[in-house]
């Protein structure tokens, strides 16, 4: 059976010095080269990315507009795409060998699915490490598995691809959407088809300067000690207007707070959020306090009923002690549970051990 087309829609700006990898690593590709299209849509870059791109002659759809944020280059890309499969790369990622044939493989088998994603490796520039992204594996139709949407965190723009007709009622993205606009569809194609998520690495995620920054399902890729307050606001603005754009989706598209799905996934989102704003601004004690419980109610699912009852007692810390101090002890308590868990842990194994060895 014939592998579906596939378009890999490379956005850039002021990236020249990355492009070139970024499309060498798509045309080693073990997949059949008819059935690819690489498309670069270059937001008004004023360095010489074009030039770099050019070099590779009509194997590359080079596309040059005046500089309009994500949701523009990305809104482009999706209209001038021909493959059946949307696979997206920012110019400063790579595509391991066998990812395009692992993802076609993944939308042929399902017939479904509107969108793949899959696990990262962070290629720490400073350092020139490379290490293991964190992920969390969700798949399926989370419209049957609300509860799901407290575990999918939108992953970076090199680890999604999207089947194209799924994307129908998403684009265009909203404009003013200027960056992380990748995550409006990510975020929101759940409500419209399943997902898959694949647990292996099949993109370097390269981490320089400050690209990391951005994400907030992912702040974990930036340093919270060390980032400034003006950043952190300028990331919590950002991710304002993000949600209030898929805010404003849900509504217009006639989903409500009455169906499970979009009630969970409100409450992960504003959650979140008010996690970041606390890093800002430290919330009064009731408010904190309210949190706390709102947060171990919406996560009982996911925690055993002795974390959850432990959640539960500990949350009127917040009363007494206020918003920093209660997260000092939070850790140190969460930190002793883990100490006493292994060491248990450890004696339950030892008894067992002596019990079948003598027991024989």
């Amino acid at each position: 059976m014939t592998p579906p087309s596939i378009t890999v829609l490379i956005t850039t700006y002021n990236y020249g010095r990355f492009i070139e990898e970024a499309i060498d690593s798509v045309l080693s590709q073990d997949f059949p080269s008819n059935q690819i299209g690489i498309l670069v849509v270059d937001d008004g870059s004023t360095d010489d990315t074009s030039e770099r791109v050019k070099k590779y002659g009509p194997r590359i759809e080079y596309f040059y507009k005046p500089n309009g944020g994500q949701a523009s280059a990305l809104n482009f890309g999706f209209a001038k795409a021909r493959g059946e499969i949307v696979a997206l790369l920012d110019a400063d990622d790579l595509f391991l060998p066998g990812k395009l044939a692992r993802v076609a493989a993944a939308f042929q088998h399902d017939p479904a699915l509107g969108m793949v994603y899959h696990r990262l490796l962070e290629w720490h520039m400073r350092t020139d490490q490379r290490l293991d992204h964190h992920f969390v594996s969700v798949s399926g139709d989370l419209r049957a598995a609300p509860e799901q949407m407290f575990l999918f965190a939108p992953q970076p723009t090199s680890a999604i691809s999207f089947r194209r007709s799924s994307l129908r009622s998403l684009v265009p993205i909203p404009e003013h959407i200027r960056m992380m606009a990748d995550c409006y569809p990510v975020a929101l194609i759940p409500f419209l088809a399943p997902i898959l998520a694949i647990p292996e690495c099949l993109t370097v995620y390269r981490i320089h300067g400050k690209n990391s920054l951005p994400y907030f399902a992912n702040a974990y890729l930036a340093d919270e000690s060390q980032m400034p307050i003006e950043t952190r606001k300028a990331r919590l603005h950002l991710w304002q207007i993000v949600i209030d754009a898929m805010r404003k989706w849900l509504t217009d598209n006639g989903f409500t707070r009455k169906q499970p799905a979009v009630r969970a996934f409100l409450d992960c989102w504003s959650l979140l959020f008010q996690q970041q704003q606390f890093l800002i601004d430290s919330p009064t004690r009731v408010r904190f306090f309210l949190f706390l419980l709102r947060q171990n109610y919406a996560y009982r699912s996911f925690q055993t009923w002795r974390f959850t009852l432990f959640n539960y007692l500990c949350a009127p810390l917040a009363l007494g002690l206020g918003y920093k101090k209660t997260q000092l002890a939070y850790g140190f308590r969460l930190r002793a549970i883990e100490t006493v868990q292994r060491w248990l842990g450890m004696v339950l194994r030892k008894r067992s051990t002596r019990y079948s060895e003598g027991g024989r």
